[in-house]
């Protein structure tokens, strides 16, 4: 139980460190103010969800493939480098609100593509449009799908998925996963309820330096802890 409690709190602490002012923090934010905010945050909480679940399914599974010694060490170093990593971020990187606009830039240039392509279409086809979107809507929203493809493709390769292999692969697995579901939930709702207001008002650099001092945190008490047979 105590294995399950750890690796709950550390899965949550790192999950909400890594994910408040994270792109795709800003935008769930920026998506709920143009669209249903259900449609948008069940769409990024999906993602979010399914990508924290296969994250731990490669790090539960990584110590029956290569020995459990060597998982621990990468382990530990992945944790050292990316509390290094959002350290260095935190002192170098430019201001908060660029990445903001850049996020906001690349929505709205979505945005008038898709607008742009849907005036193009012929009238002739909307009646069977409209009775395909109508029996899809019931499944999926184009809302939905955008939503859920932003954030599933911003989060993969991101370091939060990185370090959460890696803490699946030292901790118990099913904390791991309920810390970190809870920790996307959380975060997600947060940008999806405050919006554009909240995003605009979150300082990434003290997001960063919280972030990769909990990291090192938990490098230092990886390299110090045993390895487990």
């Amino acid at each position: 139980m105590s294995s399950i409690v750890q690796g709950f709190t550390k899965s949550l602490a790192m999950t909400i460190l890594s994910e408040i002012g994270d792109k795709t923090f800003f935008a769930a934010a920026i998506l709920a103010m143009r669209h249903p905010r259900r449609l948008v945050l069940s769409g990024c909480l999906s993602a979010l969800i399914v990508m924290t679940i296969l994250s731990v399914l490669v790090g539960w599974a990584a110590p029956n493939l290569i020995s459990r010694t060597w998982t621990h060490h990468i382990t530990t170093f992945l944790f050292l480098g990316f509390g290094l990593w959002s350290l260095k971020d935190a002192i170098f990187e430019e201001g908060d609100a660029e990445e903001l606009a850049e996020v906001e830039a690349k929505l709205d240039k979505d945005w008038k593509a898709s607008n742009g392509a849907t005036k193009n279409s012929n009238k002739d086809d909307d009646a069977t449009k409209k009775h395909k979107r109508s029996f899809l809507s019931q499944f999926f929203s184009p809302i939905f799908l955008q939503a859920f493809s932003i954030t599933f493709f911003g989060e993969w390769g991101d370091k939060s998925q990185l370090a959460t292999i890696g803490l699946a692969a030292d901790e118990n697995p099913f904390g791991v996963v309920l810390g970190g579901i809870l920790g996307q939930a959380l975060c997600t709702a947060a940008a999806v309820v405050g919006g554009k207001s909240l995003a605009s008002q979150i300082s990434e650099k003290i997001v960063a330096l919280s972030g990769g001092i909990l990291f090192i945190v938990f490098g230092i008490q990886s390299f110090l802890s045993p390895v487990e047979s």
